[in-house]
Order: C-alpha cells, then sequence, then structure tokens
C-alpha cells in the first residue's frame, strides 16, 4: 500500500482489510467511511467531510435524502423483485413517468451504467440493420477520444486509455474513434454509409471535465440528422441537473435519438439505468432480444421515480448553475500558481495542476481531506470537484477556503 500519513489504527484496520481480501482495481484515498447526511460524509472516527466527488454524481440529491429513503423502505417492505417473467404493479407507472419527464416514446430499464451503455449500442445496431438497411455485420459506431462510457470488454474496445485495455484483448469490432470537440472529424467519419450511430458525452467526466465549444453538440446533431445516424447521449454523469439543467444536452436543445442515463436516477440507493427512444427504434426489439434479471424491479421503479421527482420539486439544476458559477469564481480568485486550468458547468468541475512533481494532485486530495474535504485525481494532474447539488452559498465559500488552505502548502 501507498505510504500515507495520519492514519488512525481503526482506518488501517478496513484498509487493510480490503488490501488483503479485495481486488486490487481501485485505489482509493485511505479514508473509510461510515455514515452520510447531505453533503457530507463522516469517517471510522467521526470526522466529518464535504463530499465533492457525490459517487461519481450518483448522490446528486445528497446522501440518504429523506424522501428517497422513505420510498425505499416502504417499497422494500412490500416488493423488490419479480424479474421480467412477470409484470409488477409499479413497472408501467415508472416507464410512464420517465419517458413523460424526458419526453421519449418508451425506456429500456438496466441497472448499472455500463449495461446501459452496452444496451444502447446493442439498439443502434439493430435499427442500423432493419431500419437503415446496413449489410449484416457492416455497422460501425463512432465514438471520441478520451471517452469513459464504463469497462466492459465492448466498451473498453473503443476507449483511448491504455491502462483501461492493457491485456484485455482482442475487442469487439464496429467503433469508429475521432477526436471529441472536433466537427470536421465528425463530417467525415459520418460519410461512411455503414455508420448507425455516435456516442457522445456532452462533457467528457473521467477525462478531466472537458467541456466541449459552444455549438459542437447541436452541430453534432445536425450532421448525424442529415447522414441519417442516431445521436446518442451518454448522460450517465452529466445528466440529471449536475451540469445546471436536467441534462447535460438541454445547454443546446439538443434531444439525443437515444438518452442514456444511470447513477443519480436512484439518488445514490443502488444501481439504476435507463435507456430511452422512440418507437423507431425501441420496437426493433423483440421478447428474448435482451434483457435483466434485475432490470426494472419494483424497488428500482419506484426509488427512480422518486429521485427524479426530489431533483425538480427541490430545484436542484438551478441551484447546480447558481452555485456552480460562484465556485468557479472562487477558484478563479484563489489565483494560485499550480492551477493552471479552471473549467466545469453547473457543479461539474475540475481543475489542472501545474507541477513538476506527478503526485501533486494526489497529495493536494491528501491536503484537503485533513482539511475536511475530499476530492479524488484523475489521470494525475486533475481533480474533479462535484458535490451534491443541494449544496449551500455558505458551504460552496467554507469549501473553498478549505481548497484555498489546502494549496498553501505546495
Amino acid at each position: 500500500m501507498q505510504a500515507t500519513k495520519n492514519i488512525s489504527n481503526s482506518t488501517q484496520y478496513y484498509l487493510e482489510k480490503e488490501e488483503q481480501y479485495g481486488a486490487h482495481n481501485y485505489h482509493p484515498l485511505p479514508v473509510v467511511l461510515k455514515k452520510g447526511r447531505g453533503v457530507f460524509v463522516w469517517d471510522v472516527e467521526d470526522k466529518r467531510y464535504y463530499d465533492f466527488l457525490s459517487g461519481y454524481s450518483a448522490i446528486n440529491q445528497g446522501h440518504c435524502h429523506p424522501r428517497i429513503i422513505e420510498t425505499f423502505v416502504e417499497q422494500a417492505q412490500q416488493l423488490t423483485l419479480t424479474s421480467r417473467a412477470f409484470h409488477n404493479n409499479v413497472l408501467g407507472e415508472y416507464e410512464e413517468f420517465i419517458t413523460r419527464f424526458f419526453g421519449y416514446d418508451k425506456v429500456l430499464p438496466m441497472n448499472t451504467g455500463v449495461e446501459a451503455v452496452e444496451t444502447a449500442l446493442k439498439l443502434a445496431r439493430r435499427w442500423g440493420y432493419d431500419v437503415k438497411g446496413i449489410p449484416a455485420g457492416k455497422a460501425k459506431i463512432i465514438t471520441c477520444e478520451n471517452n469513459f462510457h464504463g469497462r466492459t470488454i465492448s466498451v473498453i474496445s473503443f476507449s483511448s486509455d491504455e491502462s483501461s485495455r492493457r491485456s484485455f484483448g482482442p475487442f469487439t469490432p464496429g467503433f469508429e474513434l475521432i477526436p471529441y470537440n472536433d466537427i470536421t472529424a465528425l463530417q467525415i467519419a459520418l460519410a461512411d454509409p455503414f455508420v448507425t450511430g455516435f456516442l457522445v458525452e456532452p462533457i467528457q467526466g473521467e477525462a478531466g471535465v472537458i467541456v466541449p465549444d459552444e455549438g459542437y453538440l447541436s452541430k453534432a446533431e445536425e450532421l448525424c440528422r442529415e447522414a441519417g445516424v442516431l445521436f446518442i447521449a451518454d448522460e450517465i454523469q452529466t445528466g440529471l441537473s449536475r451540469t445546471g439543467l436536467m441534462l447535460g444536452c438541454d445547454h443546446e436543445n439538443v434531444h439525443p435519438d437515444i438518452l442514456i442515463l444511470g447513477k443519480a436516477l436512484s439518488g445514490g440507493t443502488m444501481p439504476v439505468s435507463a435507456v430511452l427512444a422512440d418507437n423507431e427504434i425501441m420496437d426493433t426489439l423483440r421478447p428474448g432480444d435482451h434483457g435483466s434479471t434485475y432490470g426494472g424491479n419494483p424497488l428500482a421503479c419506484k426509488v427512480a421515480i422518486t429521485a427524479l421527482q426530489v431533483l425538480a420539486d427541490e430545484k436542484m439544476a438551478e441551484n447546480a448553475r447558481v452555485m456552480g458559477d460562484h465556485f468557479r469564481n472562487g477558484l478563479k480568485m484563489l489565483n494560485h500558481d499550480h492551477i493552471s486550468i479552471i473549467r466545469g458547468k453547473g457543479l461539474f468541475n475540475a481543475i489542472v495542476i501545474d507541477h513538476p512533481d506527478k503526485d501533486t494532485a494526489w497529495e493536494i486530495c491528501l491536503e484537503m481531506k485533513e482539511n475536511g474535504l475530499i476530492a479524488k485525481p484523475t489521470h494525475n494532474d486533475r481533480i474533479r470537484f462535484a458535490p451534491p447539488l443541494l449544496i449551500t452559498r455558505e458551504q460552496v465559500d467554507e469549501c473553498l477556503r478549505i481548497i484555498g488552505k489546502s494549496l498553501e502548502k505546495f
């Protein structure tokens, strides 16, 4: 294990358990959490922290939101799972609610985000063959460099991150990588008549909150429409009020042909994801073509309805927009030498650390932890800041002071 400072015996106990018995596929910050409420989490020593990762945007509504937990408990005491071998009395209610909420004909419920991505890819290919008339086995899907859509074999097949791909081949064919935020590259790729879909993140989160140029998404949608290609938006991280509107695509009035949701769809209580599309796309599926044991279970359906209602009722998108502007302005006011770039939209933000030591971003995160705020670096030199969307102005100001104090050591 990497050496860290100020680790208590109690914390060390839990870290050693994970080190001995768990697969080493994550490198977490050395903090062991036991409780969460709103924007805060507490560790096993009862120290309180601001959570500035929010479960990678799965906890937009805040930790243990009382309305979501009430719904969860109430439904868990009634019925949790039937499988899709039978109907249940909640699925249709949820399907009607979410399709009307986002303006689509149909939804296909899944569990994890990457399952939803795989579902969208299958839908796009089926549509390409059955509706567009692409010859069997020839369908192509365009994706972007530095994307992050999950870690299944098919999804890492179109990743440009070598750490995600190393020693996992052979990879799934049928994907073409182009630069992100490059309309010319997209236009050239769309000239191929075998292209059936363009999969894109409205903001590239894992890459370090890369915000494309204004007009990129709307122009991409227009080009896809002209080429007879499906525009597929992965809104798993950018959706559900995180960027200051309900969807990241809403900033450019883009209505994706296929919309992928996950993470905060359950308010951080359980894996819930969804793929939404209109009938022309969704009706290409027949019984047995796709499915999931837990997808559409009544517990997930009830929780998702409440999670969406909470976002709307509590105007969390509006708060994300206002607090995000205030937060970025506050970061600029710090005027710190090692912050080379500040970028983001709403409460989806990142800073790029300019320092010759590649571990500096990690060390800054350790220092912030000591001062009561937890965040996590990505790609060595970038630190994401994504607190729950109910954060107040006073709390943002306190967090800016913590970040500033932590940076003083560097």
